[in-house]
C-alpha cells in the first residue's frame, strides 16, 4: 500500500518547494483578475505535558514565529485554558492551549488542515499515547508533521492509515538519498553575504529564536538578512534554506550546509547571512555544531547562554560551560570571532537579567543582550557595532 510521504529537500526551500507545506489556493469572490491569495494550511501543535518547557522546543518556537503554516492552537492537558503567548512570554498571541485533539477541532470552524508533533523529546521516538494521538489526527483526515528522528511514513501502521485516509506525513528529518548529497568543496568562501554563526553552550538554549529575532531587526532596517535553519523547528517555521544537521551522514554535513548558503546566497543576493546553530561546540553529545563551523565558515559567532542552567540539558552530571571557556573554544576551533552573547533568561528575575548582563559584558569585554527580554535594538546594536558597513549600502562590498 502507498503512502504519501515526503523526502526534506535539504539545500533550497522555495515556497513551493519538495519540502513547503501544500498550499491552499483561495479566490475572493469578484476577484476577475488571474491573480491568486496563497493561504498557509492551518496547524494544531501536540506538545502534551512539555509546552513552554525545553522538550517542547518545537511548539514554542512555533508559536513565536511561523510562516509555513497559521497555528491555530496547541495541546497541552497541564495549561489547558490559557494562551500560548502569556505561558510562554508573558504576552498574548491569541492562540489557545487545549486539553485534547477534540477540543482542538471542535475549536474551528473547519477541520485543520494539520497536525504538528511539537516536542523534541530525547529519545526521538512516540510514545504510545503519541502515536494514539497521531493516529487519532489522520482518521479526522488531518495532516501530519514530524520532526523526530523516527520517520513516521516508515511505520507500518502509521502509514497505512495515512494512506487509507490520502492524508500526507511529512518527516522533517528524513533526509533524501545520500547518492544525491553534496560534499563540501570550498564554494562558501566566495559568499559575499556577512555569515554570522548562532552557536550555544547548549541545546534547546533558543538559538534559533535569537536568529529570528535579528534576522527580523537586519531586514526592518533594510539590512536584507537570510537565516539558514539547521534543526526540524526552523524548517517547520518555513525557512526557505537550510538542512536539518543531525539527519545527515557525516561525511555530508558540511557540504549540504555549505550547499544551502550558497543556493541562499545565489537566490537573495542578502547582506547577512544567519546560520542556526545546534548544540554545543564543548558539548560531547553532539557534533552539529563542529559541523556549522567548517560547512558555513562564519565571520563571526554570536554565542547563547543560559546563567541559571546548573547542567546540560538531560545529563544533570555535565555542568554547563562557562561563556568564556565556550568563546575560547569556538575561537580555537575556527577562523572566527565572537562578536557578543545573548542570554536565555529561564529562571531569572529582571533584576538578575540586568546584573548578568553588566557583569558578563565587564569580564568578556563584549556586549551582551537578551534577544525576548531586552529591546531588539540591542541585539541589532551589537552586529553593527563590530560591522559598521552594514548600516551604509550597498554594505555587502564594504564588508
Amino acid at each position: 500500500m502507498e503512502t504519501k510521504s515526503e523526502t526534506v529537500d535539504t539545500i533550497h526551500r522555495p515556497i513551493r518547494g519538495p519540502q513547503a507545506p501544500p498550499m491552499t489556493q483561495i479566490k475572493p469572490a469578484g476577484l476577475t483578475s488571474g491573480r491568486q491569495i496563497t493561504a498557509s494550511p492551518t496547524a494544531v501543535v501536540y506538545c502534551e505535558g512539555n509546552f513552554a518547557q525545553i522538550d517542547g522546543k518545537t511548539a514554542n518556537g512555533l508559536v513565536r514565529h511561523s510562516q509555513a503554516y497559521r497555528i491555530l492552537s496547541v495541546i497541552d492537558s497541564t495549561c489547558s485554558g490559557q494562551d500560548s503567548g502569556t505561558v510562554l512570554d508573558a504576552v498574548s498571541n491569541n492562540i489557545p492551549i487545549v486539553g485534547h485533539l477534540e477540543a482542538a477541532v471542535s475549536h474551528e470552524a473547519t477541520l485543520p488542515d494539520t497536525l504538528i508533533y511539537g516536542m523534541a523529546p530525547s529519545t526521538g521516538r512516540l510514545s504510545t499515547v503519541d502515536r494514539g494521538v497521531v493516529l487519532q489526527a489522520i482518521e479526522l483526515g488531518m495532516n501530519i508533521v514530524s520532526g523526530l528522528h523516527e520517520y513516521l511514513s516508515d511505520d507500518s501502521e502509521i502509514a497505512n492509515a495515512a494512506s487509507m485516509r490520502n492524508v500526507t506525513i511529512r518527516d522533517i528529518r528524513k533526509p533524501k538519498p545520500s547518492k544525491d548529497m553534496r560534499l563540501f568543496d570550498g564554494s562558501v568562501a566566495g559568499v559575499k553575504a556577512l555569515r554570522i554563526a548562532v552557536l550555544g553552550t547548549d541545546c534547546a538554549i533558543g538559538k534559533r529564536t535569537t536568529a529570528t529575532v535579528l534576522a527580523r531587526a537586519l531586514n526592518a532596517k533594510g539590512i536584507k538578512t537570510v537565516l539558514v535553519g539547521t534543526g526540524q523547528t526552523g524548517l517547520m517555521q518555513g525557512a526557505k534554506f537550510g538542512v536539518a544537521m543531525d539527519a545527515v551522514p557525516p561525511q555530508f554535513c558540511c557540504g549540504e550546509l555549505e550547499g544551502a548558503i550558497v543556493a541562499a546566497s545565489e537566490a537573495e543576493q542578502p547582506d547577512v547571512i544567519l546560520i542556526e546553530g545546534q548544540g554545543a561546540l564543548s558539548h560531547p553529545a553532539f557534533c552539529t555544531s563542529a559541523f556549522i563551523l567548517r560547512g558555513s565558515q562564519p565571520d563571526a559567532v554570536i554565542l547563547q547562554h543560559a546563567p541559571k542552567r546548573a547542567h546540560r540539558c538531560d545529563f544533570p552530571d555535565m555542568p554547563m560551560p562557562a561563556p568564556l571557556s565556550e568563546i575560547a573554544l569556538i575561537e580555537a576551533f575556527a577562523d572566527t570571532k565572537v562578536i557578543g552573547v545573548t542570554l536565555n533568561h529561564e529562571g531569572m528575575s529582571e533584576a538578575e537579567i540586568t546584573a548578568t548582563i553588566a557583569a558578563q559584558s565587564h569580564k568578556l569585554g563584549l556586549p551582551v543582550t537578551d534577544a525576548l527580554a531586552r529591546p531588539v535594538s540591542h541585539l541589532l546594536s551589537m552586529v553593527v557595532a563590530a560591522y559598521p558597513g552594514l548600516m551604509q549600502r550597498p554594505s555587502v562590498a564594504a564588508i
